[in-house]
């Protein structure tokens, strides 16, 4: 037998190279790769046979650029530092994958701003661009939403644009468990201990959180303003708060909007100050890391259910969900710090 054309060449075949070989069209070719297309299983088998003599593989940008589907889903991200993103993304990014689309990762950060990614994302003509992070700002979501711009969407914090739908924790619920767990533990001091500063994406957790103690007749909560998600910041806020606080004067209770702020509580109360936890101090997180509820520190967290929130956000961008914002229920874990 002869050598094929893209054989003697040393080139890579084309799908001309394998419709001149199959004996069939170049359309056929093409059609051959579509699941439910309109061709004889006979003709896709033998297109397949001789495409895989010659190793060819479809150009799956060329065939974007008449579906209009690319298959790539941009994702930005702006707190690496945060060690709840990284199975965020395991968790994301596989699921992505076995719907056939691949994650494009850009970090937003000293040197890449928010309004170069968007456009870096669009320019690589991704069907979606997905916030997986706190700061991001309207003037910014204004250039990402303009006309024929891929579809954004917000996981795991709730969106506050009206056209960019939110796949989140439901905050509400899970502070009625949280204040419920902690008032029924008889706690009548708490504080709340603030990450980021969000400025298009909220969490909603403190507000909810300072609602529900109201409700219990607690009306002045104070706040320690960690101001990014860091262990180091909330070591830095809980001791000067305790440094200046006396100590009968003192939260009996904090809540951590996450648990790396909590981890970093923790540590700084008991190892500098002293405090027996949780009987000078309780401690709350959120999020349900594994490193945060494992026994050694055992704390007391809310766990997302990102397991949920990632198939729903799929659902959404494979078309089988509206696009619309969700808030799913998570599970308290009540460690040994409450």
């Amino acid at each position: 037998m002869e050598p094929s054309a893209a054989t003697a060449m040393n080139r890579r075949a084309t799908a001309e190279d394998v419709a001149t070989e199959a004996g069939v069209s170049r359309w056929t070719v093409n059609r051959a790769y579509v699941p439910g297309s309109n061709i004889s299983e006979r003709s896709r088998q033998r297109v397949m046979a001789v495409a895989e003599r010659l190793g060819y593989r479809p150009n799956l940008l060329a065939r974007s650029l008449n579906t209009k589907v690319t298959g790539q889903v941009a994702v930005l991200v702006d707190d690496f530092t945060n060690p709840y993103k990284l199975p965020v993304l395991e968790k994301l990014t596989a699921a992505l994958q076995a719907e056939d689309m691949v994650v494009m990762l850009i970090h937003i950060g000293q040197h890449y701003d928010h309004a170069r990614a968007f456009l870096h994302a669009d320019q690589r003509q991704v069907d979606a661009i997905v916030l997986l992070g706190t700061g991001f700002q309207d003037d910014s979501l204004q250039q990402a939403l303009r006309a024929g711009g891929p579809a954004v969407y917000v996981l795991a914090r709730e969106s506050t644009h009206p056209d960019i739908p939110s796949i989140a924790c439901d905050a509400d619920t899970s502070m009625a468990e949280i204040v419920a767990h902690l008032a029924a533990r008889g706690y009548q001091r708490p504080g709340y201990m603030s990450g980021a500063r969000a400025l298009s994406s909220g969490l909603g957790r403190q507000q909810n959180f300072t609602k529900y103690w109201q409700a219990h007749g607690v009306r002045a909560i104070p706040e320690l303003p960690a101001g990014t998600y860091d262990y180091h910041a909330a070591e830095v806020v809980l001791r000067r708060y305790l440094q200046e606080t006396p100590a009968a004067d003192r939260i009996d209770v904090l809540m951590c909007e996450n648990d790396v702020l909590a981890i970093g509580a923790y540590d700084v109360a008991q190892r500098e100050f002293g405090l027996r936890i949780p009987e000078d101090l309780a401690i709350v997180g959120y999020d349900g890391m594994d490193f945060a509820t494992m026994p050694m520190l055992s704390i007391t967290s809310f766990e997302q259910p990102m397991d949920d929130m990632v198939a729903a956000l799929v659902d959404m961008l494979k078309g089988r969900q509206p696009a619309e914002s969700v808030l799913l229920p998570g599970k308290l874990l009540i460690g040994n710090t409450t």
